[in-house]
């Protein structure tokens, strides 16, 4: 898989900072999707800080856009989600290139029309496999399946209008979805890495339940995350799509 050499801008919608909930050696949740693009391709970042009302004013279709993950839900009735929303729904008409991850994934179903509740199932952790139903995917994963790390109590239960599956499990019927070629979004984290999960249930899971825990933890041993490919999918797809843009 070929990958960008080139500068690319990518505009983060933080959501959320997650004050006390990282290690000292991780030293914001930014500095996770850095280290994730890193090696992959050349990246300038501008963040927006959502939760405190900050979004992007202008679109740029020369530019990648990423909602990432947060502690609050995306049918929460505030109004920095609710804004958030109404800016979704413009980013998608106006077609700019969109990633989703974990709230990201929720909040731009939501905002479309989809439907988010909280998983009667219980926490989506650790290492999980699901099966990939998309071509657009399948040729980058021939092996059909994805391996991603989840910390999730909601989950997308009715896609909107337009939407289709990438991936799927029996756990979380919509583990990955698109809208057309230029809106894709994950239930599950590419960037986080085991260390972090493991941080994670050291530390900020002593309220869940054991057997889950003991679950997560036995995931990280038998299974590899597939993070770092999920993120030169993205970049493989952005460019794709600039192209394809750039040729019309």
């Amino acid at each position: 898989m070929e990958t960008t050499t080139r500068q690319l801008t990518i505009n983060v919608l933080l959501c959320d900072t997650f004050p006390g909930r990282l290690p000292d050696d991780i030293p914001s949740y930014l500095s996770m999707f850095e280290s994730l693009f890193k090696n992959i391709a050349q990246v300038h970042y501008r963040v927006f800080m959502t939760m405190d009302g900050e979004l992007p004013q202008t679109l740029n279709h020369h530019e990648l856009y990423l909602i990432p993950g947060c502690m609050y839900s995306a049918y929460d009735p505030l109004p920095w989600i609710e804004h958030l929303q109404d800016w979704v729904r413009e980013a998608v008409s106006q077609r700019v290139f969109l990633i989703g991850v974990c709230f990201g994934h929720q909040v731009i179903a939501q905002a479309l029309g989809g439907n988010v509740e909280k998983y009667a199932g219980g926490w989506g952790t650790g290492i999980r496999q699901s099966s990939i139903v998309d071509q657009s995917m399948l040729d980058f994963f021939p092996d059909g399946k994805l391996q991603l790390l989840y910390n999730h109590h909601d989950q997308v239960v009715a896609l909107p209008a337009g939407a289709t599956t990438l991936a799927t499990s029996d756990f979380c019927r919509y583990e990955a979805c698109r809208i057309d070629d230029h809106v894709f979004t994950f239930q599950g984290h590419p960037e986080y890495t085991p260390y972090y999960m493991s941080y994670y249930l050291d530390h900020l899971a002593a309220d869940q339940d054991p057997m889950v825990v003991k679950r997560a933890y036995s995931s990280l041993e038998r299974m590899a995350a597939q993070g770092p490919d999920v993120a030169k999918w993205i970049i493989n797809r952005f460019d794709t799509w600039l192209h394809a843009r750039q040729r019309d």
